[in-house]
């Protein structure tokens, strides 16, 4: 059994008990409540009871007054267990409450725990993932079908470009394009001219074009977050761009810039319906990536880049690193589980794993 495994039935056994005393809870607070029912039950007839005895032992008389006597404290004792019933009613009332509420943030501090764990990996396996994306294109903008394209631009260089870059995106399956642009910012090749029909298209504008235009070297990338680009159909991607430079040296003059368009929802989906959640819990739980500013960009429901979420409630989680919290509005109450990214080697995203549960 792996440790992951181990840890997901140790609080699945951990929440089962937690179950298990609320429902005892409950069960005793139902019991109390049947039998001071049946307590006012019966008080209710001792009590029609003695009116009966001193309505009789009036009607006898002198020969009554005795009967009256014991009619009256039958009436009194009866009216002490009523106080007594009432007096337990509320201390028990109070104490079953107390239990429960125990019981909830108990169960709440196990789930919280557990969530928060998970939101970390998630995020971690994204800036693990990225940081190779952040490699990739600070290696291929110096291979020499891209430099040469640039250097010397014509048609038979830029179709040996497109030719090696369609090389490498047979190698690497999670990109969806790579495109070569020119100074101006027109792309003049792409590794799969026959999908996406990019050369000739402007990217001037592009944050990740103008990063990449204002590098100061070889060894700086440029990036834009989470975004539905024309450059290919329409499709939710990450751009990582790098200045091309002459000979392929890091302090090379600036040629032009390349761009990888990483397939975005190939791995933060798979993240993030594969968090490994109790399917009891499914239908209460969302897993979500989001970025600094609450924006959705992996979620369970699939509401990518639909959403942006309230800051607020987050902040305190934020400002920590990660952690739990239960957050109650008039109509429902959650538990926020949150980790930011720890980043990996010089690499993070700076975003945050996310989980939120409706209790």
């Amino acid at each position: 059994m792996s440790p992951q495994q181990k840890s997901q039935d140790e609080t699945q056994t951990l929440q089962n008990w937690f179950e298990s005393l609320n429902a005892l809870a409950r069960r005793i607070a139902a019991n109390m409540d049947n039998s001071l029912r049946q307590i006012d039950d019966i008080n209710m007839q001792v009590r029609l009871l003695s009116f009966n005895a001193q309505v009789q032992a009036a009607k006898a008389g002198e020969a009554g007054r005795t009967f009256s006597v014991v009619a009256n404290e039958i009436g009194n004792l009866s009216t002490k267990t009523a106080r007594v019933a009432e007096s337990l009613a509320a201390e028990t009332t109070q104490d079953i409450k107390q239990l429960a509420e125990i019981s909830d943030r108990l169960a709440a501090d196990v789930s919280g725990n557990r969530f928060v764990d998970l939101a970390l990996t998630n995020i971690d396996l994204i800036d693990r993932n990225l940081y190779e994306r952040s490699c990739d294109v600070r290696w291929w903008a110096t291979d020499p079908s891209v430099v040469d394209a640039l250097a010397k631009p014509d048609s038979q260089s830029f179709r040996h470009a497109s030719d090696r870059l369609g090389v490498i995106l047979n190698a690497y399956t999670v990109y969806f394009d790579i495109v070569l642009c020119d100074m101006g910012g027109t792309v003049v090749a792409n590794g799969r001219p026959e999908q996406f029909k990019s050369v000739g298209s402007s990217v001037l504008h592009c944050e990740w074009f103008q990063q990449a235009l204002q590098s100061r070297s070889g060894n700086d990338f440029g990036f834009q977050s989470v975004h539905a680009s024309p450059l290919v159909s329409g499709k939710n991607i990450l751009a990582y761009s790098c200045g091309v430079r002459a000979k392929g040296e890091a302090d090379g003059q600036l040629l032009g810039v390349l761009g990888i368009l990483f397939n975005w929802e190939s791995l933060a989906q798979t993240i993030v319906e594969a968090t490994p959640i109790e399917a009891v819990d499914k239908s209460s739980v969302r897993v979500c990536i989001i970025d600094r500013a609450g924006n959705i960009l992996a979620d369970t429901r699939r509401e990518i880049l639909k959403e942006r979420l309230a800051i607020e409630p987050l902040a305190p989680l934020i400002q920590a690193g990660k952690g739990f919290r239960i957050v109650e509005s008039s109509s429902q109450r959650q538990l926020l589980a949150l980790a930011t990214a720890p980043g990996y080697e010089t690499y993070s995203t700076g975003w945050h794993g996310l989980i939120i549960q409706t209790l």
